[in-house]
């Protein structure tokens, strides 16, 4: 369906889109005429230690500040404290009855608490602040006087920025209107488009061919032939999804919509939007959801389940205003992970539009990856000098990372893990394509290209999780060839780790370096995520089942937890994780379906690639919580998608040929696909 029969629709049911639209402008006017603007004062306290902390602490010191030999242990006891039912009714008998918070600073590793008041009255906000500010040095020297610490040991409160002005706060009013906006115009759309679709239905019943009487034909003018234009031309899945990828490829995954936070990032919104598409297009009648790809969306469904019943356990428990926020965004990223499934599975009626979006994805992220090329030589990171304006950073102080002697790219992802995960997970189809027979007439580089420059980006972010994917794609894929062509990519592997030895010195060592660490239980990292996987069992143990809801474990509230399964826990409880290793399953078993089904090599290379891509984006989410960066969740579940479609074509094409199984026929004998362009 293309945009201006979409238009055309909108005009003829005008009777949903007037009185909707207009009601929800309405709507969305009362709601900025009487939600208040919101007003938010801050200060920052530091804690010092007390100048008597060497002697013999914690023996004759102060135990508050010696409890885990850091005042960090301190500061987190005080923050309990401000928060706790007792603190909050002190507080309101002084006047502080605004909501108010105190955490740490962000991006600190110093005892440094940040405390903030949000009201709708400014000079209260202010006087409340300057209450918070002057109780917590209250509360500190309470609870060691409650400990009977001396005074030459006790720790003291200094306000380092005193409590500031406080600042208009109207994100919140835009959201309530722009949701009853989106909510009004949507609901007209969707109204428009189904009415439509009912008479679309009733039109082709009434001209059914029913017996008619002989009539003399008349003549028929040939229709008069016209140029299409912009609206005109007609809109499939493979165009929406080109621009999801330019736009998901070269617009840095780290900004975003201020008011959507990591979900609101360009590539996202235009992914529902494309959504929207597609139910116009199925509920007018002009689309068919394409046969044997039902499974990925069952799977999907599974994983919805999940995401609903943790949205539930976060409302039925106390959940702050933060973790609401971030159950809503799951929600919405949820929504662009099903439009991107149903957009690759449901929406592509030929085979040869898959091949051409295919292609694109490759030749996209092949020139992510030479950006990180330039990264990495240049010590540099492309993506902060691009600013967007109406987009800002949703990841806190990204910037370059260093990993010994070497920068770590990112090209425009968010982190440099993202760029290794995203990479490893299209790898396959770069060597299936360099592979295939329809390509073998390009130019050797325009073949090959792709294939040097995500493979060889890949160890340049410095990371076990570039070489666990590399490793997996070649155990995959390698094993499957034929002889001759096994031991010369035997012999490529082996002379690339020559080439990157005498290329870049000190990174094959720096590589090996961080394995041999993380096998000696050595390595900092590792020591920290262990650490982590028992701090996350209280959480755990509190919503088994349904987890503490989908979005809202996040850093700047908890913690970071580096591996997908157990954020997945966390959230989502074990409904949860099971959903997820539903999805893995499901991009395994779609890649085995597609080679055993398989008529030619070609097709079964490419069940392969499918396979191994599933594989390692199952390993990589171990590694790192791979679903929370939207570059890589966008291309698992696109490639999750497109393995579907591929799997129907080629079940549809086996019952065509009416043959029950796979079978072996030369190559020379069968039909050769024709590159699409």
């Amino acid at each position: 369906m293309s945009l201006g029969e979409i238009w055309a629709i909108l005009r003829r049911r005008w009777y949903f889109m007037v009185p909707f639209t207009v009601l929800s402008l309405i709507g969305g006017g009362y709601l900025w005429v009487t939600v208040p603007v919101s007003y938010e004062s801050h200060s920052s306290v530091a804690l010092l230690d007390s100048s008597a902390v060497a002697r013999l602490a914690p023996t004759f010191g102060n135990p508050i500040s010696n409890a885990g030999g850091s005042l960090i242990v301190t500061a987190d006891v005080l923050i309990r404290t401000l928060e706790s039912a007792d603190a909050a009714k002190e507080l309101r008998s002084r006047g502080v009855t605004d909501t108010y918070t105190a955490g740490f600073a962000p991006a600190s590793d110093s005892p440094l608490l940040v405390l903030s008041v949000t009201g709708t009255d400014r000079d209260k906000v202010l006087k409340e602040t300057n209450t918070l500010t002057a109780f917590a040095g209250e509360q500190l020297n309470a609870l060691q006087e409650a400990a009977k610490v001396p005074p030459a040991y006790a720790v003291q409160t200094a306000p380092v920025v005193l409590p500031q002005t406080p600042v208009a706060k109207s994100k919140g009013r835009y959201q309530g209107v722009a949701a009853v906006l989106i909510l009004g115009v949507v609901s007209a759309f969707l109204l428009s488009i189904l009415m439509e679709g009912v008479s679309v239905v009733r039109r082709r019943y009434r001209e059914a061919p029913r017996p008619k009487k002989v009539r003399t034909p008349k003549r028929i003018r040939a229709p008069k032939r016209s140029r299409a234009g912009m609206f005109s031309r007609r809109v499939d899945a493979t165009a929406v999804l080109t621009v999801y990828l330019v736009l998901a490829f070269f617009i840095p995954s780290n900004l975003a919509l201020p008011a959507l936070g990591g979900v609101g990032t360009p590539a996202n919104v235009f992914a529902l939007l494309g959504l929207m598409w597609y139910l116009a297009t199925w509920l007018g009648g002009r689309i068919l959801p394409a046969p044997g790809t039902r499974l990925v969306r069952v799977s999907l469904c599974v994983l919805g389940l999940a995401v609903l019943a943790a949205y539930i356990s976060d409302a039925m428990r106390e959940s702050s205003h933060q973790e609401v926020l971030g159950a809503d965004r799951g929600l919405i990223g949820y929504l662009v992970w099903v439009s991107l499934v149903v957009l690759t599975s449901a929406a592509m009626q030929q085979r040869g539009r898959l091949d051409v979006l295919m292609r694109r994805v490759v030749i996209m992220a092949s020139v992510v990856a030479a950006i990180g090329f330039y990264d990495f030589f240049a010590a540099t990171n492309i993506a902060d000098s691009i600013h967007i304006p109406g987009l800002q950073t949703s990841v806190a102080q990204v910037s370059v990372m260093d990993r010994g002697a070497f920068t770590r790219p990112r090209a425009t992802t968010a982190q440099p893990l993202e760029f290794a995960g995203m990479l490893a997970i299209l790898l396959p189809f770069a060597v299936q394509q360099a592979f295939d027979p329809v390509r073998r007439h390009l130019h050797v580089l325009r073949r090959w290209g792709p294939v040097i420059l995500m493979a060889g980006a890949l160890p340049l972010s410095v990371s076990r999780t570039s070489i666990i994917g590399l490793l997996l794609v070649a155990l995959v894929m390698v094993p499957r060839w034929k002889p001759a062509r096994r031991w010369a990519a035997i012999g490529v592997l082996t002379a690339s780790v020559a080439v990157f030895k005498v290329l870049v010195p000190g990174l094959i060592g720096t590589i090996t370096g961080l394995f041999a660490s993380f096998l000696s239980n050595s390595d900092s990292s590792t020591q920290a995520r262990t650490v982590k996987y028992s701090a996350i069992v209280p959480y755990l143990k509190e919503h088994p089942l349904f987890g503490r809801g989908f979005g809202t474990f996040t850093p700047d509230l908890y913690f970071f937890t580096d591996n997908q399964y157990m954020l997945g826990l966390a959230e989502m409880g074990l409904l949860g994780l099971v959903a997820l290793f539903v999805l893995f399953i499901t991009g395994i078993h779609q890649g085995g379906a597609i080679r055993r089904l398989a008529r030619t090599d070609a097709d079964r290379e490419l069940g392969q690639a499918f396979f191994a891509s599933a594989l390692v984006a199952m390993v990589s989410s171990a590694t790192f919580d791979s679903l929370s960066f939207p570059m890589f969740a966008g291309m698992f579940f696109l490639m999750l998608g497109a393995g579907a479609s591929y799997l129907g074509f080629i079940r549809r094409e086996a019952a065509a040929a009416g043959v029950p199984g796979p079978r072996t026929t030369p190559e020379a004998e069968l039909p050769q696909l024709v590159e699409s362009r």
